[in-house]
């Protein structure tokens, strides 16, 4: 990895992350978890403040190490105990049935393997536990969408490899869940190719 995808970058990723509107929809993506929590691209943890008092552990899959160590006094100041457990979402080191919910934010834009990782969760997931995830993606709009697919190239080499233009609900799909709930909308304050999102929680 180059220096400015490791040690510029989730600097970058973290202020911007971390926005009045995106701790909104942490709270609202994080509301009903409980339990044994799996959390697939963990970044640099913005989503503790809003664990439910219900969540007993999360265990993090987060690829950058800079973003573990940026991530290192939300993790001290959690409610519950947080666990790194792996580098790679397309490859999770756990058993099978380990996890009560998984959580996804603003993660499967960037993983190569989208599917991979969607069947990962899945697979850790017990029987009647849910994804709840929040993601950017394509719009359904045709000029919005041709903007997205113009600018994609540049969105990934500056982005760390994220993506403009993937149909989540699709991959979601794939990997092997039901969407149970979805909302979409632009979110605010955001240039519309970047910021059509997929809100939602899959069975």
């Amino acid at each position: 990895m180059s220096v400015y995808g490791d040690r510029v970058l989730p600097h970058i990723i973290n202020i911007a992350m971390n926005t009045k509107q995106n701790r909104l929809t942490r709270q609202r993506v994080c509301e009903g978890l409980a339990g044994d929590i799996v959390e697939i691209g963990f970044g640099t943890g913005h989503n503790l403040p809003f664990m439910p008092p219900a969540v007993s552990r999360v265990r993090a899959v987060e690829p950058s190490r800079r973003s573990i160590e940026l991530a290192q006094d939300r993790i001290a100041a959690a409610s519950m105990p947080v666990e790194v457990v792996g580098l790679d979402g397309q490859r999770v080191s756990l058993p099978d049935d380990s996890a009560d919910n998984v959580l996804c934010t603003w993660s499967l834009c960037t993983i190569p393997d989208a599917v991979a990782a969607v069947s990962e969760m899945r697979r850790v997931l017990r029987p009647g536990g849910a994804l709840h995830f929040v993601e950017h993606g394509g719009s359904p709009h045709e000029k919005v969408r041709r903007w997205q697919d113009r600018l994609n190239g540049i969105q990934q080499r500056i982005a760390g490899g994220c993506n403009l233009n993937r149909d989540i609900p699709a991959l979601i799909e794939a990997g092997g869940f039901t969407i149970s709930r979805l909302d979409t909308y632009y979110a605010k304050g955001e240039p519309k190719p970047l910021g059509y999102l997929y809100e939602g929680i899959a069975r």
